[in-house]
Parts: structure tokens; sequence; C-alpha cells
């Protein structure tokens, strides 16, 4: 994670203000491992802050998805190949470990449960090599519309093989059968997200280093221009196998921890869905970047839970938010924040702050006029049945009056111009934080 400020977009300050230095070799090693000893810290601590039931779950979900993300990230951010179909391996890997789980609780094996993300992972490995062998012979359009191909086929075959896949209601497990390590036998949900968290560590470590491998290195060179590698006497296929492979087994791991989880893994863990979220929580946290999955995974499991709760058309909401991402922020939300890394460090980030409050208005009223827009709209193109009186945040309105629709009408376009107007300010702002960042960094 200390590479974050070196690989922010090119063209930004962080390479304007990228100086050569010479550290002490002690002092790289501590820059290198502080980052992980404080994730260790806070995946250890968060229970003892986030208390409820709720929160252990949704912390245990974001866990998975992290792990899931990241893996997605070896293929799209590092190697540059577009999968619409990465859920396969998450799938196979939670199907394959919830059959060892049996297996090994009818047998009274002496298999402990945390060694079971090993048995998603070998799965997810295997059918990456069987799979990758086949898609990734061209990139591009080609990779992407086979990937497709592959999920679809794997989706409708789990329809087929009921013994195996358990047709719609899916397989289920029981983690307590299993042999119990130092009288931990996993019933409690506390003790579910201390296994998630321990395996998050441990993947995003090895898929950290990886990046910093000569084979992340040429993952990355792949991405940019495969014909200049093998002018220098590579085979990018390979290359393209080898990522391919090891992200699978990553995604296995996935799949074999949400399996562990909920004690079942059913059909729509293999669909498009599935794979459409990793992809949203990809996209949105930021490509780029190693840190950028990880945001990605924890904004987009937030919102799942959290939104789910308050409307029914919570799709709809992550459908725009990632337009708006790959529309104003191509790097993610990561990406965003990174560009503010090196005016914090010239000490010239607060000139944004009064720029910054006054675009802060039109936003929020753009928002909340759009969104009283859908919800109402919602209401009465689909909810009509239900009556078109409805609350809008304690807010009682009726949808059929046209008074409300002119007030959100107004509020959405308002702001929307109001915003417009307030952009000039705001780059101009930027412009004199980064001359300013350039003086002092110069």
């Amino acid at each position: 994670m200390s590479d974050l400020a070196d690989i922010a977009p090119s063209g930004t300050l962080a390479q304007a203000g990228a100086r050569p230095s010479i550290r002490p070799r002690g002092a790289g090693l501590v820059a290198q491992v502080a980052p992980w000893l404080v994730a260790a810290g806070i995946l250890v601590a968060a229970p003892l802050v986030f208390t409820s039931g709720t929160a252990l779950t949704m912390m245990s979900l974001m866990g998975i998805m992290v792990v899931f993300s990241l893996s997605y990230n070896m293929l799209l951010g590092q190697t540059g190949l577009l999968s619409f179909g990465h859920a396969v391996y998450y799938g196979l890997g939670a199907f394959f470990t919830v059959h060892a789980m049996n297996v090994v609780a009818v047998n009274r094996l002496p298999v402990p449960l945390p060694v079971m993300p090993i048995v998603g992972g070998l799965a997810g490995l295997a059918f990456g090599i069987l799979f990758g062998m086949i898609s990734t012979r061209r990139a591009g359009t080609v990779f992407a519309m086979i990937s497709l191909g592959i999920a679809e086929l794997v989706s409708s075959g789990s329809h087929i093989l009921h013994s195996f896949f358990g047709g719609e209601e899916g397989i289920t497990a029981n983690r307590t059968k299993m042999l119990r390590l130092f009288d931990v036998n996993f019933g409690p949900q506390i003790q579910v997200y201390y296994l998630i968290a321990a395996w998050c560590l441990i993947c995003a470590l090895a898929m950290y280093a990886i990046t910093r491998t000569p084979l992340g290195r040429l993952c990355n060179a792949v991405r940019e221009n495969p014909e200049r590698v093998e002018f220098l006497g590579y085979e990018p296929q390979t290359i393209r196998v080898t990522a391919f492979c090891l992200s699978a087994m990553f995604a296995g791991v996935a799949g074999a921890l949400a399996a562990i989880n909920f004690e079942i893994a059913n059909s729509a863990y293999l669909g498009v869905h599935q794979s459409g979220v990793v992809l949203l929580a990809t996209f949105i946290g930021g490509i780029g970047t190693f840190i950028g999955p990880v945001v990605g995974a924890v904004v987009v499991t937030l919102l799942q839970v959290s939104l789910s709760d308050l409307t029914e058309v919570w799709q709809l909401y992550f459908g725009l938010l990632f337009i708006a991402i790959v529309m104003f922020a191509p790097g993610g939300i990561a990406g965003l924040a990174l560009m503010h890394g090196p005016l914090l460090r010239a000490g010239t980030a607060h000139r944004l702050v009064p720029a910054y409050l006054l675009a802060l208005g039109p936003v929020l009223l753009m928002l909340a006029g759009t969104i009283a827009l859908i919800e109402m709209a919602f209401r009465v193109l689909v909810k009509a049945s239900d009556g078109t009186e409805m609350s809008l945040v304690g807010i009682p309105l009726d949808a059929a009056r046209i008074l409300p629709w002119v007030v959100a009408g107004a509020m959405a376009i308002g702001g929307g111009l109001a915003l417009r107007a307030m952009l000039p300010r705001v780059a101009a702002a930027w412009h004199e934080a980064s001359a300013a960042a350039k003086e002092k960094l110069a």
C-alpha cells in the first residue's frame, strides 16, 4: 500500500511533486510493513468498536468482497482483461468448499475449518487453468465475450447438474461439525469474522506481493503494449494465463469464505449478477491502485446492505453511481482521494476547502431532487397499487399531485446549474493550490 502516491493518475501533481530520494533501508522496510500492521490492527479492533450482530455480518461481507475485488483487479487493473464471468471461480470455489465440508463432517476427518478456503482456492485455480487456456488467446472484446459465454455455460450447467449444484436450493453445510481447534466451533459470528479477516489479510498481502514481482510488472506491460512485450521475448498469452489462474485462485478463496459464512452455496454465486457486483466494486473504488478495490468493496457492501433497507430501487442508485464514477472520476474513489496527497504533504490542501464547501450545497440539492424524482416515479409507475401517498425522509407527499414534481425538478435542475456555475471556481482553487504545492516541493 505504500506505493499509492506514486501510482496516482498520470499528469497530476503526484508526478510533478515526486522527487528522487535516498532513504535508509530500515526506513523503507518500516514504510512497507507499517500499513499492513495498521490494517491488521483495524481488523482486530473493529469488532471491539462495532459489536452488534449486523455490524459483524457487514464486516464479514466486506472481507469477502475485498478478496473478490482484489482478485478481479489482478485481471482488469493489472493485466487489462475485462471479464464478465469472474463469479464462475467464486461460485465453483464455494461449491467445492461446501462439498469438502460435508465430506469432512460425515467421515469425521481431522480437518479444521480454517483450512477449507484452500479447497476453494485450488478449485478456482483448476478451473482457471481450464478456462484460461481458452479465453486468454485474445484480449479486448474477444476475451470479454468468451468470459461472458463461459459464465452463461457454467450458470446453465448448475441447473442441469443437480446432484453437484443442488438446483435452486443449493448445497448446505454445517461449519460447527468440523474439527475444533482450541475449542473454537465457529458458531458465533465473531469467530467467523476473525477467520474471514485473517484470510482477507493473507490474500491481500499475497496479491500485493505479486504486483511487486517481475510477473506483476509484465502484467502491466501486457496491459499497456502486448506487441512490445512479445518483441522483448515474452509470450503475452503465457502472462495472461498466469494472471488469470492466480486471479481465479483468489476468487475461489473468496467463494469459500462466502460458503463458510452463509453455510450454503447456490446458483446465484455463479450468476452474471455476482460478476457485475465485483465489476462495480472494483471500478467504483478505482482500478489504477491496489487500495482502490478495497475501498470499492467496502463502499459497495455498505451501500448494498444499507440501501436495500431504505429503497427497493437501490440497484438503480448503484448504476447512477457507477456512471458518475466512470464519467467524472475514472480513477475511482481512491484515485480521487490520492490526487490530494501532494497537496496535503505540501500543506496547501486547505485552500480548496472554501471552494469545496460552496460546491457542496448545489451537489446536495441536486442529489435530493434527483432522489425525490426517482422515488416518486417508482411509486407511480411500479407501486401504484399501494397508493400515491408516500413518505420521503419523513416528509409526507402525494406523487399524484404536480407540486412535488415541480419542487423536485427545480431542486435537481437548479442544483445542477448551480454546480456547473461553481466548477470554474473549484478549478481555479485547485490550480492555485497545485501551483503553491509545486513551489514548496520544487
